[in-house]
C-alpha cells in the first residue's frame, strides 16, 4: 500500500452452469491465485457461484441453497488469503425476493451483500424474469446467524489506507444513463468494481473499453471489470471473459478474449483524489451512502504497472502535430492581434531555438506570410561554435526564411569595460552579459521592423530557473512556454521525419545530436564545453520529477520511488536521489523568474504561467518538500 498504490485482480474462472460446488472451487482457486500475485482485491464476474445462463433454474430452491453454501465454503477458504478482499457473484434470497448480488468476503467474513440496481429486459437479457432490483435504502439481512448490509448504496472503506474506497456495481448498472458508480464516487469511492456478464458480439468490446475509460475518468477512479467467459452457456450467445482495469481514463491492463485469464495491476488511490482536491467542479455527496470498515494486510506493493521515463511525449504521432499545431495557432493569433510585420527570433542552433522557428513559420503559413517575414538573428560570442553557427544559419536558409548575423562579442567587452568586469572571469556575469546582450538586440530590432520576439525558453528551464533573468527568460511570446525538453526533443524529430526535403532533414538531425549548451563558456579544442545536463542534471529525470510534482502533487519519496521504478538500468539510485534534490531547491528558489512570465499558450496538463496553472509565493519554504 506504499504511496496509495493497491494491488487489484479480475478473474474470469471457467464456470459449469448451475455446478455451485464446482464454481466454488474455481473462484478458490482464483483468490489463491490473486494473492500469490500480491492482489489485495480480487474480482470476479456476475453470478459467478451459479454461471450468468441459469435461466429459470435461478428460481429452483436447490440451486439457491447450492449457491449459498457454495458461498459459505468460499468465505471459510478466505481465511488462508489473509487480507484479500473477494468480490464474488450470486442469487440471493431475501425477504421472498431474488437479487443478483456481490458478495464481499475478507478473512473468513461477509461483509456486505451488493444487489443489482438496473436490470436488463431486452434481446438475449431476461434478468426482470428472475430478479428485483436493488432496494432504494440499505437494508440487514440474516446471514448465517448475523446480521450483514444489504444494499447498493454502500462504500467499502480501508481503515489503514484511508485513501482507499470502493463501490461496487453490476454489469448493466454501468450500460445505463446514470450509473450507481456516479453517486458511489461522489461519496468517496475511489475504485469501482464490476462483476459483469456481458456477452460478445461484434465491435462490443471496443465500447464496452470505451465505457470503462469514460467512466474512470469523469468519476476520477479506478475501475474494475470483470466479465464472465468460458463455461457459461452458448445456447443463444457467447462470453469472452473481457476484463479491464482503468485509471482516470487509462486503461492499465486488458485480458485477450476467450482466455479466461487473470489481469493484475496497480490502482495508485492516492492520484484519484489530488485530482479531485484540484478540480473546484468536483462535488462531493455523501448523504444516503454507509460506510463498511475492512483493512487490507500491510505489504510492501511490487509495481508491475507501466511508469513511463517519459510521461509528456505522446505515443500518438498525431498528438505531436496537434501540439505544434497548437503552439503556432497561439503565435498567429499574438502577431494579428498586435499587428506584427515581422516576427524576430534568436537562432542559436540548439532545440530549443529551432521549434520556435519551426512555429513560427507555420504561423507565418498560415497568416499567408511571406516566409522572409520571419527574421532569424544568430548571435555568435564567446561560446559559439562552428556547429551551431552553421546548424543555426544553414536552418534559416532551408526554411527559406530572413537571416541576419550579428556578432555580440564586442559590445560585451564595451559592456565589460562599463562595469568594470574583466574579461577572464568567466563567473555568472560573464555568462548573463551575453544572454542579456542578445535579448536587448532582439528586442531592439523588433521595435525596428515592427516586429515580435518569439520566445524560446522551455517548460523544463522555467522549472529548473536555468534562464538569465531579462536575458533568454524575456520575450514578447514564448510558443515554448508549456513545452519540456524531453517533448521538444521529440517534436524535432517529428518535423524531421515529415519533412520532404533532405538538406534540411540533415541540418535538424545534426541538431538533435548536438549537446544541450547555452554556450556562454568559450569551446575547448571547437568542442561545446558548457554542456547543461552536466550541470543541472538529465532533463528526463527533471521532466519526470515536474511532471509528478506538479500533475499529480506527489510527495518527494514518493517521486524518487516512482523514478526508481521507471529507469531502473538506467540511472542509479543515489543519482536520482542527487537529482530529485537539485530540482526542487531549484524550483522552490527560482519561482521569482516564472512570477513574470512572457504570455505562452498551454499545450499539456502542466503549465507554470503565474496567470494561471501555476501560482507560487516566490519566498515559498522548501522544507516540507525536502527528502527525509
Amino acid at each position: 500500500m506504499k504511496y496509495g498504490f493497491i494491488k487489484v485482480a479480475a478473474i474470469t474462472p471457467r464456470v459449469e452452469v448451475a455446478d455451485c460446488p464446482h464454481n466454488a472451487r474455481t473462484i478458490a482457486q482464483g483468490m489463491e491465485q490473486a494473492y500469490q500475485a500480491g492482489a489485495q482485491i480480487v474480482v470476479f464476474p456476475e453470478l459467478s457461484l451459479t454461471g450468468y445462463t441459469c435461466g429459470d433454474l435461478f428460481l429452483q430452491e436447490s440451486l439457491l441453497t447450492g449457491a449459498r453454501m457454495a458461498l459459505e465454503d468460499l468465505v471459510e477458504k478466505s481465511k488462508e488469503c489473509a487480507g484479500l478482499l473477494s468480490f464474488v457473484g450470486l442469487p440471493v434470497l431475501f425477504e421472498q425476493k431474488l437479487y443478483n448480488c456481490a458478495a464481499v468476503i475478507q478473512d473468513g467474513r461477509i461483509l456486505a451483500l451488493v444487489p443489482k440496481k438496473h436490470l436488463p429486459n431486452y434481446s438475449e437479457f431476461y434478468e426482470q424474469r428472475h430478479f428485483t432490483p436493488a432496494p432504494e435504502e440499505n437494508r440487514r439481512i440474516r446471514w448465517e446467524g448475523r446480521e450483514i448490509p444489504f444494499g447498493n448504496h454502500l462504500l467499502f472503506e480501508c481503515a489503514n489506507q484511508p485513501a482507499l474506497v470502493v463501490g461496487v456495481e453490476i454489469c448493466e448498472d454501468l450500460w445505463v444513463a446514470s450509473p450507481p458508480s456516479i453517486g458511489l464516487a461522489m461519496a468517496g469511492a475511489t475504485l469501482i468494481v464490476n462483476l459483469s456478464a456481458s456477452d460478445e458480439t461484434i465491435g462490443k468490446a471496443e465500447y464496452r473499453r470505451s465505457l470503462v475509460e469514460g467512466q474512470s475518468a469523469r468519476l476520477l477512479c479506478g475501475y474494475v471489470y470483470c466479465d464472465a467467459g468460458d463455461g457459461e452457456s452458448t445456447t443463444d450467445m457467447v462470453f469472452a471473459g473481457h476484463n479491464l482495469i482503468a485509471e482516470n481514463g487509462r486503461v492499465l491492463a486488458e485480458s485477450e478474449p476467450f482466455q479466461n485469464s487473470m489481469i493484475v495491476t496497480e490502482i495508485d488511490v492516492e492520484r484519484m483524489l489530488y485530482d479531485r482536491r484540484r478540480m473546484s467542479t468536483w462535488i462531493s455527496q455523501t448523504d444516503g451512502y454507509e460506510r463498511v470498515a475492512f483493512e487490507l494486510k500491510e505489504t510492501a506493493v511490487r509495481l508491475t504497472r507501466d511508469i513511463s521515463k517519459y510521461p509528456f511525449v505522446p505515443q500518438a504521432e498525431e498528438r505531436l502535430e496537434m501540439i505544434l499545431s497548437m503552439q503556432a495557432n497561439g503565435l498567429k493569433k499574438r502577431l494579428s492581434h498586435v499587428h506584427a510585420d515581422h516576427a524576430v527570433i534568436g537562432i542559436s542552433g540548439g532545440l530549443d531555438s529551432t521549434l520556435a522557428l519551426l512555429v513560427a513559420v507555420r504561423a507565418a503559413d498560415q497568416l499567408a506570410w511571406d516566409r522572409k517575414r520571419v527574421l532569424g538573428i544568430t548571435m555568435p560570442c564567446f561560446g559559439t561554435t562552428n556547429r551551431t553557427r552553421s546548424n543555426a544559419e544553414l536552418l534559416c536558409d532551408r526554411l527559406g526564411i530572413e537571416c541576419r548575423r550579428i556578432d555580440i562579442a564586442e559590445s560585451v567587452r564595451v559592456h565589460f569595460q562599463a562595469i568594470a568586469h574583466n574579461e577572464e572571469e568567466h563567473n555568472v556575469v560573464f555568462e548573463n552579459a551575453q544572454a542579456r546582450e542578445r535579448t536587448q538586440i532582439l528586442m531592439d530590432v523588433a521595435n525596428g521592423c515592427n516586429g515580435l520576439v518569439v520566445g524560446t525558453g522551455d517548460l523544463s528551464e522555467l522549472a529548473l530557473g536555468w534562464a538569465t533573468y531579462n536575458g533568454d527568460h524575456m520575450s514578447m511570446y514564448g510558443v515554448n512556454a508549456s513545452v519540456p525538453k524531453t517533448l521538444v526533443r521529440y517534436l524535432v524529430q517529428h518535423e524531421a521525419q515529415r519533412t520532404k526535403d533532405a538538406s534540411l532533414r540533415d541540418v535538424l538531425l545534426d541538431i538533435l545530436d548536438t549537446p544541450v549548451s547555452p554556450e556562454l563558456l568559450p569551446p575547448k579544442d571547437g568542442e561545446i564545453a558548457q554542456k547543461t545536463e552536466d550541470l543541472v542534471g538529465p532533463y528526463a529525470l527533471h521532466d519526470f520529477f515536474l511532471y509528478y510534482c506538479i500533475r499529480w502533487g506527489c510527495t518527494p519519496e514518493k517521486i524518487e520511488y516512482l523514478a526508481q521504478y521507471a529507469f531502473q538500468g538506467e540511472y542509479e539510485p543515489d543519482c536520482i536521489h542527487h537529482w530529485l534534490e537539485t530540482f526542487y531547491r531549484r524550483f522552490f528558489q527560482q519561482q521569482f523568474k516564472r512570477s513574470c512570465l512572457p504570455d505562452g499558450p498551454k499545450i499539456g496538463s502542466v503549465a507554470l504561467s503565474p496567470r494561471g496553472d501555476w501560482r507560487m509565493p516566490s519566498d515559498a519554504s522548501q522544507t516540507l518538500w525536502r527528502l527525509k
